[in-house]
């Protein structure tokens, strides 16, 4: 039990606890804003084209009941808006911790093509071992 809440503690203490945290309260900031944004300029401007309570848009059905399409159109703008928002910081933390990393150099190359099958054979090989031919490369 003492590792098993020793591991806990690591865990919970570690950055990436904390990073989700963030992550979280940040992302509900940016759904309050997204959202804002979705009720307050994109479905009025939507309603500039017929009815001006996106929302609005309901479909009659029996009993009374009705299909509010104007609420999944809304959701679904949230939704898109709020994608589009997260990819665009994560492509930009991405990009902004790349930046500093040096890029390895590529290895030497250990194979080569044989000129008369186009097999990959070892870099010092004379002869071909598929085609048996001389190479002098």
């Amino acid at each position: 039990m003492k590792k098993f809440l020793d591991e806990f503690k690591e865990f919970a203490l570690k950055g990436n606890v904390m990073d989700m945290a963030v992550g979280v309260i940040i992302g509900a900031a940016f759904g309050n804003i997204i959202t804002a944004l979705t009720e307050n300029v994109i479905n009025p401007l939507i309603g500039c084209i017929g009815n001006p309570e996106v929302t609005g848009f309901v479909i009659p059905l029996i009993k009374g009941q009705e299909i509010n399409i104007g609420a999944l159109l809304t959701a679904i703008i949230n939704f898109l808006l709020m994608a589009l928002v997260l990819f665009m910081v994560i492509k930009a933390m991405n990009k902004a911790m790349s930046v500093g990393k040096k890029k390895e150099p590529e290895a030497a190359p250990t194979t080569k093509k044989c000129p008369y099958c186009q097999s990959e054979i070892d870099i010092k090989a004379t002869r071909c071992p598929h085609c048996t031919s001389e190479i002098s490369e």
